[in-house]
């Protein structure tokens, strides 16, 4: 299947390029089966923007977000961040692109349980150029309250919500979220997603969010519909609903 053709008012912002994005196809070797994860995909993520990528489970979307933090490489193509050309990295280049510039926000929350919620953002920010204070950065994830608990002392919301807190410490430019309302009930997942789009209007980080749930679509910028390794739909919303006004 070819990708969609777009036009200017379908790709969304039109300011600053952050990530471009060409011809990434990744594939992996069952045996004497090429699998392909993704396939030739083309795509820019602009500054500022608040992204959702859609799909089912083995669709590319944890691939394509992967590759774009520089987490994995694909079989072929390009990926530029900024004037970055992330294929020709090294290791050492890899590592402080994603120490300086990308935030990670995952399922499960790998907070680091001997340590508060405090010491677990203050690790990030030990190693980050310009960072918020890891009180701010909790305070801004409403958690002023329980800088001084532990993990286990903190609901699944709580957890994630420090997860956020320690990604944004170091005022990243690029949030990547990976199903981060996955493991969570209906109101905490609200609360995470408010937290995301308040991270994202207030630091104005470009934030790409990967989820299965549709109705997340309408707090977007821009949905990006992914099946099986090709970007099949880019819509972009007139408006964007608050995470409150969402129908799950």
């Amino acid at each position: 299947m070819n990708q969609p053709i777009l036009n200017e008012s379908q790709i969304g912002r039109t300011g600053e390029v952050v990530f471009r994005a060409r011809g990434l196809s990744k594939v992996y070797r069952l045996g004497e089966v090429d699998v392909y994860a993704l396939r030739s995909v083309d795509l820019d993520l602009y500054e500022g923007e608040f992204v959702v990528l859609l799909g089912p489970s083995g669709s590319g979307k944890s691939t394509l977000l992967n590759i774009l933090g520089g987490l994995d490489a694909p079989t072929s193509g390009e990926v530029i961040f900024r004037d970055h050309n992330l294929i020709q990295a090294d290791d050492r280049e890899l590592t402080q692109f994603r120490r300086e510039h990308v935030g990670f926000v995952f399922q499960f929350y790998n907070l680091i349980p001997s340590l508060t919620a405090l010491e677990n953002v203050e690790l990030v920010t030990e190693i980050a150029k310009n960072p918020l204070s890891p009180q701010k950065a909790l305070e801004m994830v409403n958690l002023s309250e329980r800088l001084h608990h532990f993990p286990a002392q903190l609901s699944g919301g709580e957890q994630q919500r420090v997860a956020i807190a320690r990604a944004i410490a170091k005022r990243p430019d690029v949030l990547l979220c990976d199903e981060p309302t996955g493991a969570l009930d209906y109101p905490t997942g609200k609360l995470v997603l408010e937290v995301l789009q308040q991270v994202n209007q207030e630091l104005g980080t470009t934030t790409a969010v990967i989820t299965h749930n549709a109705a997340i679509a309408g707090m977007a910028d821009r949905v990006i519909r992914l099946r099986s390794g090709q970007i099949i739909e880019i819509h972009r919303n007139e408006t964007r609903l608050a995470p409150a006004d969402l129908s799950w």
